[in-house]
Protein backbone atom coordinates (compact mmCIF):
# COMPACT_ATOMS: atom_id res chain seq x y z
CA UNK A 1 0.00 0.00 0.00
CA UNK A 2 1.24 3.53 -0.82
CA UNK A 3 1.47 6.09 1.79
CA UNK A 4 0.77 9.52 1.30
CA UNK A 5 2.40 12.28 3.45
CA UNK A 6 -0.33 14.15 5.74
CA UNK A 7 -1.62 17.54 4.39
CA UNK A 8 -0.28 16.89 1.22
CA UNK A 9 -2.42 16.92 -1.82
CA UNK A 10 -1.72 16.29 -5.65
CA UNK A 11 -0.29 19.72 -7.74
CA UNK A 12 -3.28 20.03 -9.50
CA UNK A 13 -5.89 19.84 -7.16
CA UNK A 14 -3.27 22.76 -5.26
CA UNK A 15 -3.36 24.24 -8.67
CA UNK A 16 -7.15 24.27 -8.60
CA UNK A 17 -7.45 25.54 -5.28
CA UNK A 18 -4.86 28.03 -6.39
CA UNK A 19 -6.54 29.20 -9.35
CA UNK A 20 -10.15 29.39 -7.27
CA UNK A 21 -8.68 31.45 -4.59
CA UNK A 22 -7.02 34.02 -7.74
CA UNK A 23 -10.40 34.03 -9.20
CA UNK A 24 -12.37 35.17 -5.75
CA UNK A 25 -13.63 38.31 -7.24
CA UNK A 26 -14.49 36.67 -10.73
CA UNK A 27 -16.88 34.06 -8.74
CA UNK A 28 -18.19 36.83 -6.39
CA UNK A 29 -19.32 38.52 -9.67
CA UNK A 30 -20.88 35.39 -11.15
CA UNK A 31 -22.70 34.87 -8.08
CA UNK A 32 -24.12 38.57 -8.43
CA UNK A 33 -25.47 37.91 -11.77
CA UNK A 34 -28.99 38.08 -12.24
CA UNK A 35 -28.38 34.71 -14.24
CA UNK A 36 -26.69 32.54 -11.59
CA UNK A 37 -29.63 33.72 -9.11
CA UNK A 38 -32.24 32.71 -11.58
CA UNK A 39 -30.23 28.77 -12.02
CA UNK A 40 -29.96 28.58 -7.84
CA UNK A 41 -33.60 29.70 -8.09
CA UNK A 42 -34.46 27.03 -10.45
CA UNK A 43 -32.51 24.86 -8.50
CA UNK A 44 -34.61 25.23 -5.62
CA UNK A 45 -37.66 25.55 -6.90
CA UNK A 46 -36.82 21.97 -8.17
CA UNK A 47 -35.13 20.03 -5.49
CA UNK A 48 -37.18 21.32 -2.57
CA UNK A 49 -40.09 20.06 -3.35
CA UNK A 50 -38.89 17.07 -4.47
CA UNK A 51 -37.00 16.50 -1.34
CA UNK A 52 -40.29 16.95 0.91
CA UNK A 53 -42.35 14.23 -1.23
CA UNK A 54 -39.14 11.55 -1.33
CA UNK A 55 -39.52 12.31 2.96
CA UNK A 56 -43.16 11.92 3.00
CA UNK A 57 -43.26 9.55 0.17
CA UNK A 58 -40.37 7.26 2.46
CA UNK A 59 -41.46 7.96 5.76
CA UNK A 60 -45.07 6.93 5.05
CA UNK A 61 -44.84 3.35 4.85
CA UNK A 62 -43.17 3.04 8.42
CA UNK A 63 -45.80 5.21 9.67
CA UNK A 64 -48.80 3.43 7.85
CA UNK A 65 -47.99 0.47 9.13
CA UNK A 66 -47.30 1.45 12.91
CA UNK A 67 -50.67 3.62 12.95
CA UNK A 68 -52.51 1.62 10.70
CA UNK A 69 -51.77 -2.26 10.19
CA UNK A 70 -55.07 -3.50 9.36
CA UNK A 71 -55.05 -0.91 6.38
CA UNK A 72 -51.38 -2.51 5.63
CA UNK A 73 -52.20 -5.69 5.76
CA UNK A 74 -55.17 -6.03 3.65
CA UNK A 75 -54.36 -8.34 0.40
CA UNK A 76 -53.85 -6.65 -2.74
CA UNK A 77 -52.35 -8.10 -5.22
CA UNK A 78 -52.10 -12.09 -5.31
CA UNK A 79 -51.36 -12.80 -1.19
CA UNK A 80 -49.11 -9.23 -1.39
CA UNK A 81 -50.34 -7.10 1.25
CA UNK A 82 -50.50 -3.10 0.35
CA UNK A 83 -47.35 -3.10 2.59
CA UNK A 84 -45.18 -4.95 0.31
CA UNK A 85 -46.88 -3.30 -2.38
CA UNK A 86 -46.25 0.40 -1.25
CA UNK A 87 -42.61 -0.95 -0.17
CA UNK A 88 -41.96 -2.35 -3.90
CA UNK A 89 -43.25 0.82 -5.10
CA UNK A 90 -40.71 2.74 -3.39
CA UNK A 91 -37.94 1.13 -5.93
CA UNK A 92 -39.76 2.83 -9.13
CA UNK A 93 -40.70 5.91 -6.91
CA UNK A 94 -36.53 6.53 -6.49
CA UNK A 95 -36.00 5.52 -10.01
CA UNK A 96 -38.30 8.11 -10.93
CA UNK A 97 -36.91 10.83 -9.00
CA UNK A 98 -33.69 9.52 -10.29
CA UNK A 99 -35.31 10.38 -13.37
CA UNK A 100 -36.65 13.46 -13.37
CA UNK A 101 -33.56 14.97 -11.73
CA UNK A 102 -31.14 13.90 -14.79
CA UNK A 103 -34.13 15.51 -16.67
CA UNK A 104 -33.59 18.83 -14.60
CA UNK A 105 -30.17 18.71 -14.31
CA UNK A 106 -29.59 19.20 -18.37
CA UNK A 107 -31.42 22.34 -17.99
CA UNK A 108 -29.44 23.24 -15.03
CA UNK A 109 -26.40 22.29 -17.25
CA UNK A 110 -27.51 24.43 -19.93
CA UNK A 111 -27.62 27.21 -17.78
CA UNK A 112 -24.75 27.18 -15.78
CA UNK A 113 -23.02 26.72 -19.37
CA UNK A 114 -24.39 30.06 -20.61
CA UNK A 115 -23.00 31.10 -17.47
CA UNK A 116 -19.73 30.86 -17.80
CA UNK A 117 -19.14 31.44 -21.64
CA UNK A 118 -20.62 34.68 -20.54
CA UNK A 119 -18.05 35.34 -17.79
CA UNK A 120 -15.23 34.00 -20.35
CA UNK A 121 -16.81 36.71 -22.79
CA UNK A 122 -16.45 39.20 -19.88
CA UNK A 123 -12.95 37.97 -19.38
CA UNK A 124 -11.86 38.24 -22.64
CA UNK A 125 -13.29 41.58 -22.92
CA UNK A 126 -11.55 43.14 -19.97
CA UNK A 127 -8.48 41.99 -21.25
Amino acid sequence: MKSVAPNTRPSSQVAADTRFQANQTVWDGIAATPQFRRLMHAKKVFIIPVFVFFLAYYFALPLLAGYAPGFMSVKVIGGMSRAYVFALSQFFVAWAIAWRYVKAAGKFDKLADDIIAQAEAQKKRSK
